[in-house]
């Protein structure tokens, strides 16, 4: 029966991934005069790609190491020393799949228009760097905010398989201060969990439309609808390129992470080995 159903659950799954990106791949490159790649060959060079998917790249990089900064201690804290919190947090971070993007970019935009009201304080400062169209932290903030659910259910199921209190505590033991704890016991513990909810986080900054249109910004995926229109197989064969760069990153730091996982430790000193092989035979010789 097991058997069965991954012969025919995994085709099916394969399926439903595979033939939307194999049909985008044949408009891509389905020309007039038949098979023709233009539309990956001059597509680096069209005005507005590289900027825009450097922008998206930025903005994903930024948003991944503020959630990875907000969740990762207050996870730790609340698995620790708060976990009558655990419902209170999970219900706070799933708060954005269910206020949709355009009410949560209205009321981002209605703070902004604060901004001329704030034209003589050092608040407007502030407002015009979180505005600033060459990196709008705006966007990073509302972001972070996006991808919480991402990164609560990635790092929560990492935290579950871990035995965080007995890591903890022996770190503590040996000395380690709290942020040593942090960086350098709990956080390679998390490494698998840490990779999944950063590429998540990555492929929704990469896809997010709604905040930035409204804010009138103009990332990868605002520039790939403003393309469409003129520059169709343009547009999807942009997409796949958005789509083959997130399977390079996941790639990337999946093998980054095994490679560190796999790391032994390093062997002992002739001296240390001829110690531990004495006690090991005086420890025979004591049982004999």
């Amino acid at each position: 029966m097991k058997f069965t159903s991954r012969a025919v659950v995994l085709p099916l799954a394969a399926l439903y991934f595979l033939v939307p990106i194999g049909a985008s791949i044949w408009f891509s490159v389905n020309g007039v005069e038949g098979i023709s790649f233009d539309a990956y060959t001059r597509g680096l060079g069209t005005e507005g790609l590289t900027t825009s998917l450097m922008l998206s790249v930025r903005l994903g990089l930024a948003t991944i190491v503020c959630g990875l900064l907000l969740m990762v201690p207050t996870l730790v804290a609340v698995a620790l020393y708060l976990p009558g919190l655990r419902r209170t947090v999970e219900i706070l971070c799933m708060m954005p799949l269910v206020v949709p993007p355009i009410a949560l970019v209205a009321g981002v935009t209605t703070v902004l228009s604060w901004e001329q009201d704030l034209a003589d304080t050092p608040f407007y400062m502030t407002f015009q760097m979180l505005r600033d169209e060459n990196f709008p932290l705006v966007l990073v903030l509302v972001y972070t905010v996006m991808s919480l659910p991402f990164l609560y259910r990635s790092l929560d199921a990492g935290l579950r398989a871990v035995d965080l209190r007995t890591l903890v505590e022996a770190a503590r033991s040996l000395g380690a201060s709290r942020l040593q704890t942090l960086w350098q016991v709990i956080v390679p513990n998390l490494r698998t969990a840490v990779v999944g909810g950063a590429v998540l986080s990555l492929a929704m900054v990469l896809g997010e439309y709604t905040v930035a249109s409204v804010l009138s910004y103009r990332p990868f995926s605002v520039w790939m609808v403003e393309i469409k229109d003129s520059e169709a197989q343009l547009s999807v064969a942009a997409a796949m390129l958005s789509l083959l760069i997130t399977w390079g990153l996941l790639l990337l730091l999946t093998t980054l992470a095994g490679g560190r996982g796999r790391r032994r430790t390093p062997l002992k000193s002739g001296s240390e080995s001829r110690d531990d092989r004495e006690s090991l035979d005086n420890r025979k010789k004591t049982v004999s």
